[in-house]
C-alpha cells in the first residue's frame, strides 16, 4: 500500500527506446526503407537520460526497440550497467494489429532473444510499439505468455484511434490465460477528468499538458488512489533539435509539440517522484490478491 504520508513512493519509470524517425506519427512521411540511412540520434539521447536518471538516483525501465538492439547494442549494454531493467519493444515497431500472429511471433522471438544474448540477463517485460495491444490484437498476449514474458505494459484504458481498450482496470493486474497462467498487466496511467479517462502517464501528454497538471494527476494516483504509477517518454522527446519532417498536422503536432519543454519537465518529475524499474514495483505489489481478467473480459471491455 502507497503510504499516504509519503508522497514520494515509489513508481515505475518507462523509457521506449526507438528512433524520432521510427514513430507511428510520421509512418507515412518517413519510408521504413530509408531508417538506416537517416542520422540517428538514439545513442545520444538514451545516453542523456542515462546520465539524467543517475543524477536523480532513479532506476528505470528501458523498453528497447529490436532494430535499435541490432545496429547499437552498446546502448543496451550501458542500459544494463547503469543498473536499469531490460526490457522488449518489439523488433519492427509494427503496429500489432496490422500484423499476421506468425509474423508477430516470430519478430517477438527474435527481439527477445536479441536482448538477452546482448545483456546476458533474462527479459521479462514487453510494451507494444504504440501501445497495440486491442481489443483487434488480443492474440499477442498469449504470444507473449508463450515467449517467456512475465508482464506487458501496453494496453490503455482509454479509446483512441491508435490504441486503448475501454473499460480495461486502470491500475497493476493479472490476465488470466486460457491455459491457466498469468500475465501481470501495468497500464500506462490515466485519472478521470470530468468523467472522461485521459492518459497522464507520459510521452506526448506530459508535453501537452502544464506540468502543474501532469503532477497533480499523478500525485492523485500516489495519494488519493494509494497506487503506484507509470511513466513513459522516448529518448526523441528531450531532442528539439531532431530532423524534422512534413506531416498532416495532427501527426505533427503529436510528435512535435512542446519538444523543447520536455527535459526541464523531466527534470522537475524526478525531483517531485521516487522511481524505480516497472518489474520492482510489481514484485511490491500484491497482484496475487488483486483483480484477474480474462482476455474475453479485455476483448469485451476493449470493443464497448
Amino acid at each position: 500500500m502507497i503510504d499516504l504520508a509519503n508522497p514520494k513512493a515509489k513508481n515505475a519509470l518507462t523509457v521506449d527506446v526507438e528512433d524520432y524517425f521510427h514513430v507511428t506519427a510520421l509512418a507515412n512521411s518517413i519510408d521504413r526503407k530509408d531508417w538506416a540511412s537517416l542520422e540517428s540520434r538514439v545513442r545520444r539521447n538514451t545516453g542523456k537520460l542515462l546520465q539524467m536518471f543517475d543524477d536523480a538516483s532513479a532506476k528505470a525501465t528501458f523498453f528497447v526497440l529490436g532494430w535499435v538492439a541490432d545496429r547499437y547494442p552498446e546502448v543496451v549494454r550501458e542500459i544494463v550497467d547503469s543498473g536499469h531493467e531490460l526490457a522488449c519493444h518489439g523488433y519492427s515497431h509494427r503496429l500489432i494489429y496490422k500484423q499476421e500472429k506468425a509474423v508477430f511471433r516470430d519478430e517477438t522471438v527474435r527481439a527477445k532473444k536479441l536482448l538477452e544474448d546482448i545483456s546476458g540477463d533474462a527479459v521479462l517485460g514487453y510494451r507494444a510499439a504504440s501501445y497495440s495491444i486491442t481489443a483487434k490484437s488480443h492474440w499477442a498476449i498469449e504470444i507473449l505468455a508463450e515467449a517467456g514474458f512475465t508482464y506487458d505494459s501496453s494496453i490503455v484504458p482509454v479509446s483512441h484511434d491508435l490504441y486503448g481498450m475501454k473499460g480495461s482496470p486502470v491500475f497493476p493486474y493479472r490476465i488470466q490465460l486460457p491455459d491457466g497462467g498469468v500475465l501481470a498487466e501495468f497500464p500506462p496511467s490515466t485519472i478521470e477528468v470530468l468523467g472522461k479517462r485521459i492518459p497522464i502517464g507520459g510521452g506526448g501528454y506530459f508535453r501537452l499538458f502544464p506540468y502543474w497538471f501532469t503532477r497533480w494527476g499523478l500525485n492523485s494516483i500516489n495519494c488519493k488512489q494509494e497506487k503506484p504509477f507509470a511513466f513513459y517518454l522516448h529518448p526523441w522527446e528531450i531532442d528539439p533539435e531532431q530532423p524534422r519532417f512534413s506531416a498532416d498536422r495532427r501527426s505533427t503536432f503529436r510528435h512535435y509539440n512542446n519538444l523543447e519543454r520536455c527535459q526541464s519537465r523531466l527534470e522537475k518529475l524526478l525531483i517531485d517522484f521516487e522511481f524505480d524499474t516497472m518489474q520492482a514495483v510489481l514484485n511490491n505489489l500484491p497482484l496475487e490478491s488483486g483483480e484477474c481478467v480474462t482476455i474475453e473480459n479485455l476483448v469485451t471491455a476493449g470493443a464497448s
